[in-house]
């Protein structure tokens, strides 16, 4: 017998998905092997599909387990099964990639062999690959803060996306954050997405000044929590709902309800814990499908904020191209010190 196992055979539908070296361990602290995580897909499949399904699916892998050095897969990797499917996506640069694009549960399965534990998809449909249909509000405590700190500060964006018209469903990070998730029209680019997600970071620092900020130097932050924006700029992604996280107790990234938020502890959600809380609870996410909003309101928020701060845009991250109206990308104390 091999080390970690003979091969198993998973029957998935209409696929058959073979998974090598299923007592593999990937989760040392817990014991938490290859296998499991499979069957925790499989078991998640259905909700995970919903949320994830026909977009574009960055592959976040841990060949090696949780412990091992870890990288993104942006591409499909080689040896995939013909049945795959996939989408070409466009990156800010301007290159492009076909990236994996889930259509049915085999896909987890397949994956997870390959040793992924998160999926980050696209905010976008295959169809139309350049309207996002996701809004993605990504709740980022400090390093000193926890997450009843993400969790004040998600009541506040709930709150603004309420006096916007719109409707935020929660989830748990795997880590210390929480993200809040609203279905839109896909009739808006990147772009006004991005700063849609602005305006609304900014509401909420305007209510909230000494909890949350929008600021992208750390330097300016002052232990605040932070609204990321950048996450809603083009080939930014966040974990899915139902992703396994490469922390040591092999988390998972939980849909709930804002009652539930208020009350839960995000290493209660795990590789183990979840498909029991999906069969108690179900999709707590399936009603965000039902209705999708506009971002009219927010849009009109940032034009208010770029006429009244005398421009609205904030810096990318280090790796775009130099985009329309945007600051400097310089932290302030090395500006100042050019300055001096």
């Amino acid at each position: 017998m091999a080390k970690n196992g003979d091969p198993v055979e998973y029957q998935v539908g209409e696929r058959t998905v073979r998974v090598s070296s299923p007592d593999k361990v990937y989760f040392p602290e817990r014991g938490i092997t290859k296998r499991q995580v499979v069957e925790y897909y499989l078991a998640v499949a259905d909700p995970l599909l919903r949320a994830i399904g026909e977009r574009p699916t960055t592959l976040k892998r841990y060949v090696d387990g949780v412990t091992g050095e870890w990288f993104y897969a942006k591409r499909v990797p080689k040896g995939a099964p013909d049945w795959l499917e996939t989408a070409r996506i466009a990156f800010p640069s301007g290159r492009t990639a076909d990236e994996v694009c889930p259509t049915e549960p085999a896909v987890f399965a397949w994956a997870a062999n390959l040793g992924t534990f998160d999926f980050h998809p696209w905010p976008v449909r295959r169809p139309d690959l350049d309207h996002p249909d996701e809004l993605r509000i990504d709740v980022d405590p400090p390093e000193r803060a926890g997450f009843a700190d993400a969790v004040e500060v998600a009541g506040v964006v709930r709150e603004a996306l309420a006096d916007a018209g719109l409707t935020g469903y929660p989830k748990t990070s795997g880590g210390r954050g929480v993200h809040v998730l609203v279905r839109i029209r896909p009739e808006w680019d990147f772009i006004a997405v991005r700063h849609a997600v602005i305006a609304l970071g900014r509401e909420v620092e305007r209510r909230i000044p000494d909890k949350a900020t929008v600021s992208w130097w750390k330097e300016e932050r002052g232990g605040r929590v932070f609204l990321d924006y950048n996450q809603a700029a083009r080939d930014r992604t966040v974990a899915s709902s139902w992703s396994v996280r490469g922390t040591p107790r092999a988390t998972v990234s939980s849909p709930l309800t804002w009652d539930l938020l208020a009350d839960v502890d995000p290493d209660d959600f795990d590789v183990l814990t979840v498909p029991g809380f999906l069969a108690e609870h179900g999709d707590l996410h399936a009603p965000m499908d039902e209705k999708a909003f506009g971002l009219e309101t927010l849009l009109e928020w940032y034009e208010r904020d770029d006429r009244d701060l005398g421009g609205a845009e904030l810096p990318y991250p280090p790796d775009y191209p130099k985009m329309p109206g945007e600051p400097k990308r310089v932290q302030p104390s090395k500006a100042r010190s050019d300055q001096a």
